[in-house]
């Protein structure tokens, strides 16, 4: 369980195992280093995000995956892609209430991949979103 900055936003992770088994990933890009942003997935995992306002939606980099942030405290919540009509995508690990619980984080660079290398990780360790408990970016 987690919050953004100012509790608009709540997120309910589901993982299958306690949190004092995964590293989160720390993106080296300019936007997630300034915000100080650590993501944590697992392939197969579900993030419930649940709003009482809009979620914004922001782009960066390759311009391939949505930045949701929080329309009120613009906290980053995660960083989604749609495919389908499943979402996939990585929880920023700071809003987690136990985060201290995890293991260090993993510096990656995703820079250095190409959009489609993007893509194809992405595929492969991002978690299932549902945001007010639909699979899809409104």
């Amino acid at each position: 369980m987690g919050q953004c900055s100012c509790g608009q936003t709540k997120v309910k992770l589901s993982l299958p195992e306690t949190l004092d088994h995964y590293s989160p990933r720390a993106c080296d890009c300019d936007f997630c280093l300034s915000r100080n942003i650590s993501y944590l997935s697992y392939p197969g995992a579900e993030l419930e995000v649940e709003s009482t306002g809009p979620l914004e939606v922001q782009r960066q980099g390759s311009n391939q995956a949505s930045f949701m942030t929080c329309n009120c405290c613009k906290s980053v919540i995660a960083v989604s892609l749609q495919l389908e009509n499943n979402l996939i995508g990585a929880l920023n690990s700071t809003l987690l209430s136990n985060a201290s619980l995890l293991q260090v984080a993993t510096i990656v660079s995703p820079k250095v991949l190409t959009a489609k290398e993007k893509l194809e990780r992405w595929q492969t360790v991002w978690l299932n979103i549902k945001i007010n408990g639909i699979s899809q970016i409104q």
